[in-house]
């Protein structure tokens, strides 16, 4: 399901099953992440799905990317896999407005 960063923010916030995926590359990561977000890169193909699939189905993902494009994708994948609950960021991490946390070396 796609969110406004309204929506996907104030339901996160609430939502005590929620997990944080954050599908860019890791350099994208290096320039600043939601914080808390977990990542695994979208474009690392059958990689990604092996690494998503052992993801535990019962919680709530919270997905974003660069823009909303790859998520977007993701959370499709996500569905196939047997996941009921994935939400879409809209624009993106490029159109983030909360709080920007820095990946440790």
């Amino acid at each position: 399901m796609n969110l406004t960063q309204q929506e996907w923010t104030e339901q996160f916030e609430e939502d005590t099953n929620a997990v944080l995926l954050d599908v860019r590359t890791e350099q994208e990561w290096e320039e600043g992440i939601i914080p808390n977000a977990l990542m695994i890169d979208f474009n690392k193909g059958q990689e990604f799905i092996d690494a998503v699939d052992q993801l535990d189905k019962s919680k709530n993902y919270y997905v974003y990317c660069r823009s909303g494009v790859r998520s977007a994708k993701a959370c499709d994948i996500m569905n196939e896999l047997g996941f009921d609950t994935t939400y879409n960021l809209l624009g993106g991490f490029m159109q983030w407005e909360g709080d920007v946390a820095y990946p440790e070396d």
